[in-house]
């Protein structure tokens, strides 16, 4: 009798554990009719097309409030020249904005700086239906609209990496190449965070394309 109360206190403990370890934190999600509208859009623009790298999702799951209305897995950039590593969830506008960083930001930007060509990004989030730096009842976090990208690195030819965590405040190329990534990413997305924004952006830059009603932008 006591041997089986034990175990049935164990099994309780365990599947306490296992909802505190994967239930979703709670978060404030606003209607904003304009993100349906641009993706729609977007969608009917063929500004986005399926190819070997850009292929169509069903969904991404979540809370109603969280997803998108055609969301993509996107495992390559820069016309397929450019791998994301793990592939990213996007959603339509964020395609062709992430297309055009790469191309126009981060590839000359690699070239000048540090002699070099970028053959991978390392991406430390995409789609994520979660608060605000995962803050319990913050704002629902763009990335939890697949409109949201955190880059972690970015890999040239023969492996290298330059990470933002170590490179930021590295040596001096690195430092440049970084800080001209950054600064050109202000010109592209609508918000761009780094190691100088705050400690949980330390170690990546983050792009998203929200609306911000009085900065119009935010690049920090």
């Amino acid at each position: 009798m006591y041997q089986s109360r034990v175990g049935l206190v164990l099994t309780l403990c365990a599947a306490l554990a296992l909802w505190a370890c994967t239930r979703q934190p709670t978060f404030v999600a606003k209607h904003e009719p304009w993100r349906a509208d641009e993706e729609r859009a977007c969608l009917a623009s063929g500004a986005v097309r399926e190819t070997a790298f850009v292929t169509t999702r069903s969904s991404l799951g979540g809370p109603s409030a969280c997803g998108a209305i055609h969301p993509f897995t996107v495992s390559a950039t820069a016309r397929g020249g450019v791998t994301l590593e793990p592939p990213a969830l996007l959603r339509c506008p964020m395609i062709p904005a992430v297309d055009y960083w790469m191309e126009r930001v981060v590839i000359p930007a690699a070239r000048h700086h540090l002699r070099a060509n970028i053959v991978a990004i390392k991406v430390a989030g995409s789609y994520s239906c979660r608060p605000m730096n995962h803050v319990i009842g913050a704002r629902l976090s763009e990335h939890g609209h697949a409109n949201a990208l955190d880059v972690a690195g970015f890999v040239l030819e023969g492996g290298y990496v330059i990470r933002v965590k170590t490179g930021w405040r590295g040596p001096m190329p690195e430092q440049n190449f970084l800080r001209a990534v950054h600064s050109g990413s202000c010109n592209v997305f609508t918000t761009v965070l780094g190691p100088e924004y705050d400690a949980a952006h330390h170690d990546h830059f983050h792009l998203d394309l929200a609306r911000h009603r009085a900065e119009g932008r935010i690049c920090k």
